[in-house]
């Protein structure tokens, strides 16, 4: 694979990783009524993992142990800890405020990046662009309402989701470095999600009542999160990372609240303001200015290894 294609292959992932990642929400709003958030959680990644399990049967074995914790560290991070926090999140503050927080994610990874990843240094454009579309962000999470709630234990759990997925995303880049299947790597980090939840089940609200499933909105919403948001995407996910670094990746988190809107337009009639047109503009213009080409990123990037490709 040449590396422009490379390049085009990891952004046409991304961008359909976030695609399905900001329409979401929806699922989980229909499946709040009949589960529990840790029961959404728990069920998602369960049939992801099996999923990825009849994709990639076979063991995924590590060069070291060193080299498994970062499968482990990885599990913790960007499954476990980063969707429990979030959801802790918006039992304490409001959903516009979580949303505005949470989209310094690639700030944070950005920052994680530049220290602890070769070819992966902070430049002008990626800090302006990433200015343009918080800007955008908050005025989607105001709505117009012109008053963003401030709660401090939820906006606290807030800013700790994508600081612990800045350091799953600089994880990821480090095991992609490593040439293991993207499928049986994303598996294993699965694995280590889901072990790492169990405690959770029992801390909070979970039951096995399956016979909510036999209800077809709550199944065909569980499978889109299961088999979409989670087995593929995280797949999609961890491949873009893979062929396109860390940095580069997460910019494209900056468009989940654009899809989100258009989204909540089209399936649930929500309305648009103007100043939700005007937040969306901000926030497509940041993503483009930090995605502009720096002298010291694009020349690294090449020196950087990718994955292998998946079987």
């Amino acid at each position: 694979m040449t590396e422009q294609r490379k390049v085009t292959t990891g952004h046409l992932l991304a961008l359909l990783t976030i695609l399905i990642w900001g329409t979401t929400f929806i699922s989980t709003k229909i499946l709040l009524i009949d589960f529990t958030p840790v029961e959404i959680l728990f069920f998602r990644f369960l049939i992801g993992y099996v999923v990825l399990f009849m994709l990639y049967p076979r063991p995924l074995r590590t060069a070291s142990f060193r080299e498994e914790l970062l499968f482990m560290a990885a599990g913790l991070c960007g499954v476990t800890l980063y969707f429990l926090i979030e959801n802790i999140a918006l039992v304490y503050t409001h959903a516009a405020s979580v949303g505005v927080i949470v989209s310094i994610g690639p700030f944070l990874t950005a920052v994680l990046a530049h220290f602890f990843l070769k070819g992966e240094k902070l430049h002008t454009r990626f800090i302006a662009g990433f200015g343009v579309a918080l800007t955008g962000i908050i005025l989607i999470g105001l709505n117009g309402s012109l008053i963003l709630r401030l709660n401090p234990l939820g906006d606290l759990l807030a800013f700790l989701a994508p600081a612990v997925w800045a350091v799953y995303s600089v994880l990821m880049r480090t095991i992609s470095q490593r040439n293991y299947s993207t499928i049986g790597a994303t598996r294993k980090v699965f694995f280590y999600g889901l072990l790492f939840m169990t405690p959770a089940l029992f801390l909070f609200e979970f039951n096995l009542d399956f016979t909510r499933l036999t209800n077809m909105v709550n199944l065909s919403n569980l499978l889109f999160l299961g088999l979409g948001a989670s087995a593929l995407c995280f797949v999609t996910w961890n491949r873009a990372v893979g062929l396109l670094g860390a940095v580069k990746t997460s910019v494209y988190i900056y468009l989940v609240p654009v899809i989100t809107v258009g989204a909540s337009a089209l399936i649930l009639q929500e309305r648009i303001t103007w100043v939700t047109v005007l937040g969306t503009g901000l926030a497509l213009g940041g993503s483009l200015i930090s995605e502009g080409k720096s002298k010291i990123a694009t020349t690294s990037d090449r020196d950087t290894p990718s994955y292998v490709e998946s079987g």
